[in-house]
């Protein structure tokens, strides 16, 4: 289906953003997280030193910070207790912490006391909070998606609670990516990107099983961000899919699969880079106007402002 069509048309900026140009960023710099503030501040999560960029709605760098986060993964903008607080995850040190906007460190997660870290690795990428502020019960979900591939479910205070395998639906994760709580139902629900196996499976907030959304329609699917009564869902390779409030195909943008036949691919030469056409999707974030803001995992980063016509 042609997204103009459904309502969706966009002007796509390329090269959006201003972010430090640093030796890391040069080195590395993938551009892995995505949020936006409520004042309608843009938060870019890298590897990279500074790790945080915080932008304005017209690209002009605000802030940057952080100096510890070489394996910069999973980007959440949460609200607590009326203040906006980012939790990140460094699939390199495991660590997953609850920051202030200016960089303090107000809760760290300790590794889930689970029999798959025995021997094996805990590489978590991704946070879902189900706000208070929304009546939720301030649970955390936890998703270790370059590790055992498992979910953990933790309290508000960081007392892990529980572990989900995806055998209690659809079948064992394979690289469950990204979790988010979505609110578009009237009750809300626990995505699951299990990228590995190109489709989300979805449960209640009490940890039971629901269904599964996208099999025979997604390839590889990062995370996912509401987009109204839709989700738009960046696809790694490559290409940004937007489903409909019943989780059907409405469209996709930026579509490039042939990138990933590219020599190296995701780690292309930013040479690569063509206007129109994505490489490695990776992130995404919605702000107030309607606007999209896209991150790639490409060295020196990327970030691409879809700007709502």
């Amino acid at each position: 289906m042609d997204l103009a069509s459904a309502g969706y048309a966009f002007e796509w900026i390329d090269g959006w953003g201003d972010l430090p140009d640093t030796p890391s960023a040069s080195a590395n710099g993938r551009t892995h997280g995505v949020t936006v503030t409520r004042d309608g501040r843009v938060v870019v999560f890298r590897q990279a030193d500074p790790a945080i960029v915080v932008l304005s709605p017209h690209g002009e760098r605000l802030d940057a910070w952080g100096d510890r986060f070489a394996g910069a993964h999973g980007l959440t903008l949460v609200e607590d207790e009326g203040r906006e607080r980012l939790w990140v995850t460094d699939e390199h040190s495991a660590e997953v912490s609850k920051l202030a906007l200016d960089g303090e460190t107000l809760l760290s997660l300790d590794r889930p006391d689970h029999p798959a870290y025995r021997d094996g690795r805990y590489a978590p990428t991704w946070v879902a909070v189900d706000e208070r502020r929304h009546g939720g019960s301030g649970d955390l979900w936890v998703a270790d998606g370059y590790g055992a591939s498992l979910v953990h479910r933790y309290d508000e205070t960081g007392g892990y609670l529980g572990t989900l395998t995806g055998e209690e639906g659809a079948g064992r994760f394979d690289c469950p990516h990204a979790v988010w709580v979505d609110r578009r139902r009237a009750e809300p629900e626990l995505y699951v990107a299990d990228r590995g196996h190109a489709r989300f499976q979805v449960y209640g907030l009490d940890g039971n099983y629901r269904r599964t959304v996208g099999e025979g329609v997604l390839d590889c699917p990062c995370t996912g961000v509401a987009y109204g009564d839709a989700l738009a869902v960046p696809e790694l390779c490559a290409r940004l899919v937007f489903l409909d409030a019943d989780d059907r195909l409405v469209g996709m943008l930026g579509r490039n699969e042939a990138a990933c036949d590219l020599p190296g691919w995701p780690e292309v030469a930013r040479a690569a880079i063509r206007p129109g056409g994505f490489i490695s999707p990776h992130s995404v974030a919605a702000d107030a106007d309607g606007n999209l803001y896209v991150v790639e995992w490409i060295v020196g980063g990327r970030v691409t402002k879809l700007a709502r016509r």
